[in-house]
């Protein structure tokens, strides 16, 4: 099974940016731990500041790979076009999020992506990449 983790701008900067937000680990850590304990899941890992660079992305493995596991950030509050390509490619995608986007400021309760994404996991930490792990495996 080939499953793709996508992340958004400033993710690059997990384990540094807002840890009471976000956490202490970087993502490299955590997805490192993801490869360990899920040995038989070939995983591609992709992260882009760029709104075009994640579209490109998502165009690339939305024909070739199993599922997707998105993590728009910021644009999630602002890109008609990537969910617009959700939409577009085959594969299906979960969008997720570190924290509770429904509990913080009012624009972050918009989404543009939620409605193309086959689910959303919200606000669970990292965590929520197993959980969307655990929907395609399931």
């Amino acid at each position: 099974m080939k499953i793709a983790i996508i992340n958004g701008p400033n993710l690059n900067l997990l384990g540094k940016r807002e840890p009471d937000v976000y956490g202490h680990q970087s993502f490299e850590e955590y997805f490192k731990r993801l490869q360990d304990k899920y040995p038989s899941i070939e995983f591609s890992y992709f992260q882009s500041n760029v709104e075009g660079e994640i579209i490109n992305e998502l165009q690339r493995v939305g024909e070739v790979f199993h599922g997707v596991i998105l993590n728009p950030g910021g644009y999630t509050h602002t890109s008609v076009a990537i969910g617009d390509t959700i939409a577009a490619i085959a594969v299906k995608v979960v969008e997720v999020h570190i924290s509770n986007i429904f509990g913080r400021e009012d624009f972050r309760k918009v989404s543009h992506v939620s409605a193309k994404a086959k689910g959303v996991i919200s606000g669970l930490g990292l965590r929520g990449y197993e959980l969307a792990l655990q929907y395609f495996i399931e």
